[in-house]
């Protein structure tokens, strides 16, 4: 399984592209081009389909895409509702034409006795943001889900959920599709010396691992409670697991473009399947 940019496919075909792979704050400085400074944001692309996780900042450059790609029916699976992951989604304009269809889940607000609805509509509301959430006529469902269901998102797509350990809560997913496997961990904490075992039930045999990757091993000690963790715990968690791949994902913003490069260098010597995610890199898994 190499890294390649999607040049489209059959039913078969299965990618992950990123577009946003920061964490915690968007960043535009000359030490953040080479991985990108926009929050996450990524693009899956299963047989006819295609939808998102997380709206961070990157969903902007996502929406132009999908606009002249005319993408009609739009899925957006969020991770959880902070700023990082949400801040991207008043300026996805699709989500404002009333000719296309958008759904929205979200697996961490129903145990708190909140909904999805709401937590994007107080987003979109002013002070904060003048344009309300019913300006954007796409959206026909907004759907609530308890973090550890398992669904069909479509024919051919299962989705598979865990509940992550995060402030306010997180929901870990696993895309399933012509028997391969993606999935997505973020933002989550590990207890060092513990196994998580929602974690390594979700990410079994699979193909690609996303996996937040905020700390160092010398940073992690410093922000216990923070709701992060690092690349070393994710390699020791899919080689548990027997996942193919380990992608790095949610950079802290003090990890300029140097400190990226010696990140990926450490976690290539490590494993050579690991990789550090880039905006705009593309992963076929078929």
């Amino acid at each position: 399984m190499g890294v390649r940019m999607f040049d489209g496919g059959d039913e078969r075909m299965f990618f992950v592209k990123f577009w946003g792979v920061r964490g915690s704050i968007a960043c535009c400085s000359p030490g953040h081009v080479r991985y990108g400074g926009n929050t996450s944001c990524v693009e899956v692309g299963v047989g006819e389909h295609r939808f998102i996780l997380d709206a961070g900042t990157g969903i902007r450059s996502l929406s132009k895409v999908f606009r002249e790609d005319d993408v009609r029916t739009i899925y957006l699976l969020l991770s959880h509702t902070h700023w990082d992951h949400i801040n991207g989604f008043p300026f996805f304009r699709p989500a404002y034409d009333r000719n296309r269809r958008m759904h929205i889940y979200a697996g961490h607000l129903k145990s708190q006795g909140l909904s999805i609805a709401n937590v994007l509509g107080q987003q979109m509301r002013e002070p904060v943001f003048p344009v309300p959430l019913n300006a954007m006529k796409a959206i026909v469902e907004c759907e609530d889900f308890e973090a550890g269901d398992d669904f069909e998102l479509f024919p051919g797509v299962r989705l598979r959920t865990q509940p992550l350990n995060h402030p306010n809560g997180a929901t870990g997913y696993r895309i399933e599709h012509a028997g391969k496997a993606a999935c997505y961990v973020t933002d989550t904490e590990h207890v060092p010396g513990k196994t998580n075992e929602n974690i390594l039930k979700l990410i079994e045999g699979a193909d690609l691992v996303i996996y937040d990757s905020t700390y160092t091993e010398q940073e992690f000690a410093r922000h216990v409670g923070w709701g992060h963790s690092t690349w070393n715990e994710g390699l020791r968690l899919c080689r548990l697991a027997g996942a193919r791949q380990l992608a790095i994902f949610h950079h802290d913003p003090d990890h300029e473009d140097d400190i990226m490069d010696k990140i990926a260098a450490e976690a290539q010597a490590a494993c050579h399947n690991t990789i550090v995610t880039r905006e705009c890199m593309t992963i076929r898994l078929d």
